[in-house]
């Protein structure tokens, strides 16, 4: 009998809360929506740039045959001892090639920052 009486009681509560959701979620009366937009200013972080490369001259010796033994006794006189690095000509033009597109590249790279950097950045008129 409870049991009987619980389970209408919950029937009739969940029917009752199921109508009152209905009618206030789906109201008769329509309300204005008033929609207002207006550009909102961002800060936008500029980064620094990094510090400039400071580059290190290194001292370049051409050696050929009429030389070599200069080259070594020099070499041996102001090292100490006698281990060097050759490159060949072509190996030389692509290094020098290759500086070149490093150049290229940073520079390229460099104009997008500046030109991103005054996109961003709020003009004072």
């Amino acid at each position: 009998m409870a049991l009987k009486m619980y389970s209408t009681v919950l029937k009739q509560t969940a029917v009752a809360l199921i109508v009152l959701m209905t009618v206030y979620s789906c109201s008769l009366i329509p309300k204005q929506v008033d929609v207002i937009s207006k550009p909102i200013d961002r800060q936008i972080a500029q980064p620094m740039l990094p510090r400039g490369i400071d580059l290190k001259e290194p001292y370049w010796y051409v050696v050929s045959e009429k030389n070599i033994d200069e080259f070594l006794d020099k070499l041996k006189k102001e090292e100490g001892r006698i281990v060097f690095v050759a490159m060949s000509i072509p190996d030389y033009e692509l290094m020098s090639y290759n500086m070149q597109e490093l150049k290229r590249y940073i520079n390229e790279l460099k104009e997008v920052v500046v030109y991103y950097k005054k996109v961003t950045t709020k003009e004072v008129k």
